[in-house]
């Protein structure tokens, strides 16, 4: 009757640990899928994330290069402006001198009819033509320059700016002396971890149990443990990612740790079934004692 007892409250503790996800076989089937779930959604949103940033590194490359030949593009247009100014300028002045020749020459362009001599019809629209046609030439042989000098500009810019800003820029030498008078205090408020974990280990060298049930308990309850330190580095991978200025690369290192902390999540689940399976007998005493408590203590050992 007792070994029936023992076998079903044994059953009965598996069945409650594979419905709330425990540490039996269908309670780590789940959670390694779980954590298959879990790793398959952070690849995706990875691999969102990169799409997202080389679209973000496209779009600064473009403003940075627009921002390099502003300066460059902005000299141009005022040099195309005054180019076609002048060129307006001189149609006008064209205008003016050729009505002047035309009124002053109107009777050489009858005698040029009567004549029967082109050349002297209308003196007046052939100077004008002659005029704008010179006025034209010199507009565009001083756009080309233009344009050439535009492009030459926008290259010695891409040059300049192919280099990264670290090997560029020139750091201050006299604004601060080289070696601080007193060293720089860093204040650090909030999360620490050096200290929470130098705590654990202190309270692993001075731990004292009151029995070895006290241990089964810290072994059943390690792989919890494990899960949460390593869900803390998964939260500093996904805050460096979405809050902090750091580099991708920084996140990339956090998560890493929290993928080997989920490996160790795993070996705390096999510690606590071998655990159980190695003291099974010495465990029954104490959860499921013969006769009781007091019956079980005349084996004395």
């Amino acid at each position: 009757m007792a070994d029936a007892r023992r076998a079903a409250r044994q059953e009965a503790r598996a069945g409650k640990a594979a419905q709330h996800g425990g540490r039996g076989p269908v309670g780590r089937g789940a959670a390694w899928a779980g954590r298959k779930a879990a790793a398959g959604a952070r690849h995706l949103i990875d691999r969102a994330r990169r799409r997202q940033d080389r679209a973000n590194e496209r779009d600064l490359a473009a403003r940075r290069d627009a921002v390099r030949k502003a300066p460059a593009r902005r000299a141009a247009r005022w040099a195309l402006l005054k180019s076609a100014a002048r060129f307006h300028g001189r149609r006008i002045l064209a205008g003016l001198l050729a009505g002047t020749v035309g009124v002053l020459g109107a009777p050489l362009s009858l005698l040029g009819r009567k004549l029967g001599i082109p050349a002297l019809v209308h003196p007046g629209r052939r100077l004008y033509r002659r005029l704008v046609a010179s006025a034209r030439d010199a507009r565009t042989t001083g756009d080309t320059a233009i344009r050439d000098r535009l492009r030459e500009a926008e290259a010695a810019a891409d040059g300049a700016g192919a280099g990264e800003i670290r090997d560029r820029v020139e750091r201050p030498t006299h604004l601060a002396s080289l070696i601080p008078s007193s060293p720089m205090e860093i204040r650090v408020s909030g999360f620490k971890f050096e200290e929470a974990a130098a705590e654990m280990e202190q309270a692993a060298r001075t731990y004292q149990p009151d029995g070895n049930m006290e241990v089964v308990e810290m072994v059943d309850n390690l792989p919890q443990a494990m899960e949460s330190i390593a869900k803390t580095f998964l939260t500093l991978a996904e805050r460096a990612d979405g809050e902090f200025a750091f580099e991708k690369d920084v996140a990339a290192a956090f998560d890493d740790i929290y993928q080997t902390l989920m490996n160790a999540v795993d070996a705390a689940e096999d510690l606590t079934k071998t655990f159980r399976q190695v003291h099974e007998a010495d465990i029954a005493r104490h959860e499921d004692p013969r006769n009781g408590q007091q019956a079980e203590k005349g084996w004395n050992v």
